[in-house]
């Protein structure tokens, strides 16, 4: 992975919108499925890839507040709980039953910071929402996915995944001390580790898998659980509570956010690539060894070795096999 986790100068950078990124891209045709679609730079997804002539499906668990989120962005609102399995089989026997074929699916919908709290299963809930409901909605609609002919998998991730590999002996903190930002780091680590192992097996399909890090954006729901006197302490709001925007900082705009998604999901730059980690619209470089033993206090903003090794790669595919109860043969038309 060292040798793949290599910048490709793509033209964009910190300060690029969702905006620029789609300039000149024809999604006439295409189909995509935002998961967050209606928060945060999810909305500013939807609203890219809808312009650049997309039909846009954004899954939510509450459709009237979608609804008003969405006001004026042409999009198909369904119904949709991350944590409840029964509802992701649902609304993907909805979409399968259409016969449609689905190009992009971005997984953008997630928690951060969250108190401990667990799904009815009893697994952990950053896990349960950042992870294992997008592990079980990929996989899901492989059969559109496949179709496509040609298909991304967009896995939002974040720098938070320096502040925890994959702890595959307690993930869901039955047997250590709970800390809300470890846990969340623990299920940012598992997207990118997700997106891996996704595009390992399904490559040979036509379907390839990237994540990435939006940048620092004050403005979306994952800030709800930090106090204002944090986020003035860490330099990403004013006195007067404002979000301070210095992308060379990462501290972005929810468009700026977005723009790295957008990338990830339609870049002809892209093409023929897969597995990789970005940020600033750009493949991240992989973060040296001497960097990684204290990655918050260096902010190298790269990608962590231990979200890119094969081998946990793998290892969490299989545990989201165990944890889910169901093996994912993604071979299978």
């Amino acid at each position: 992975m060292a040798t793949l986790q290599k910048p490709i100068g793509s033209g964009f950078g910190a300060d690029s919108t969702a905006a620029d990124v789609i300039k000149g891209i024809d999604l006439a045709g295409k189909i995509a499925i935002v998961t967050g679609g209606y928060s945060g730079i999810g909305v500013e997804t939807a609203r890219a890839l809808r312009s650049a002539g997309a039909r846009v499906i954004v899954p939510a668990r509450d459709r009237d507040k979608a609804a008003i989120a969405l006001a004026g962005i042409d999009v198909e609102i369904e119904t949709m709980d991350l944590v409840d399995p029964a509802s992701i089989d649902a609304f993907a026997d909805r979409f399968l039953a259409s016969g449609r074929p689905l190009h992009i699916l971005v997984n953008s919908a997630g928690i951060g910071g969250a108190p401990l709290a667990r799904d009815a299963r009893g697994y952990e809930l950053h896990l349960a929402t950042n992870h294992l409901g997008h592990f079980h909605l990929a996989l899901r609609l492989w059969r559109a996915l496949r179709k496509a002919n040609g298909a991304r998998i967009v896995a939002v991730s974040a720098w938070a995944h320096s502040r925890s590999p994959m702890v595959f002996e307690d993930p869901n903190f039955e047997r250590r001390d709970y800390i809300p930002w470890m846990a969340y780091g623990q299920s940012k680590t598992a997207n990118i580790l997700f997106a891996l192992a996704m595009d390992e097996r399904a490559r040979a399909h036509g379907v390839r898998a990237f994540s990435l890090h939006p940048g620092s954006i004050v403005a979306t729901g994952l800030s709800k659980y930090v106090s204002q006197e944090l986020l003035r302490a860490a330099g990403l709001v004013d006195e007067g509570g404002n979000p301070i925007i210095d992308p060379a900082k990462n501290m972005k705009t929810v468009a700026q956010g977005a723009a790295t998604s957008v990338w990830c999901a339609t870049s002809p730059q892209l093409d023929g690539m897969g597995g990789v980690y970005c940020h600033n619209c750009d493949i991240a470089p992989l973060v040296p060894e001497t960097l990684a033993a204290n990655p918050i206090g260096s902010m190298a903003l790269g990608v962590m070795p231990h979200a890119v090794d094969p081998q946990a790669a793998e290892r969490l595919w299989s545990l989201s096999e165990q944890l889910l109860g169901r093996v994912a043969k993604i071979d299978a038309d």
